[in-house]
């Protein structure tokens, strides 16, 4: 019997081979540091848009979860970006409608290929990775869920924050902690 960690692994280098990674680094020209940002997900998806947001502030840019209490109003010109293996929720549509109506810059990391071509997302990052769903275009995995799909999202989001400050001489480790919590 081999290890579960290590076919775990397996599998996330799969998807992650798999992965369009021009599709993450076109958001480059969205995520911005003079735009303030407002991430969005539901259950994992929403604790790995988190840690996301924790390391895009890290890293200077301004950053709000939606549906936390010190979230403010999002207006025109900021960028909203929801991260759903489905694309589908009831929530996720109706919060990407209210953005889109205020002028905001809506974005879609999932696993739903059929959000590639959507009107209401002005960039869609599709990840190929296995959701709750279990549809048919999806990979076979032995983890339980929709965990196939956030691990790889994490590692994704994290790498497009490298990516992001590649060329910033500033993005280290040691300015980085400056930033990181200390109450």
């Amino acid at each position: 019997m081999p290890n579960e960690s290590l076919v775990v692994i397996e599998e996330i280098r799969q998807v992650i081979e798999s992965t369009d990674w021009s599709a993450f680094t076109q958001m480059e020209s969205y995520i911005q540091k003079q735009r303030r940002l407002f991430l969005y997900g539901e259950g994992r998806s929403g604790l790995m848009v988190k840690a996301f947001g924790m390391r895009l502030m890290h890293a200077g840019y301004t950053v709000f979860i939606v549906g936390e209490t010190t979230t403010p109003s999002i207006s025109r010109d900021d960028v909203l970006l929801v991260l759903s293996g489905s694309g589908e929720s009831v929530a996720s549509k109706h919060i990407v409608e209210t953005a889109n109506a205020l002028g905001a810059i809506s974005l879609l990391v999932t696993a739903n290929p059929e959000f590639q071509t959507n009107e209401r997302y002005r960039h869609v990052a599709l990840i190929p990775a296995a959701t709750k769903k279990r549809l048919a275009h999806e990979p076979t995995t032995i983890q339980p869920l929709g965990n196939q799909f956030d691990q790889s999202a994490h590692l994704l989001l994290d790498s497009l924050v490298i990516y992001l400050n590649r060329e910033n001489k500033e993005f280290t480790n040691e300015a980085l902690k400056q930033q990181h919590t200390n109450i």
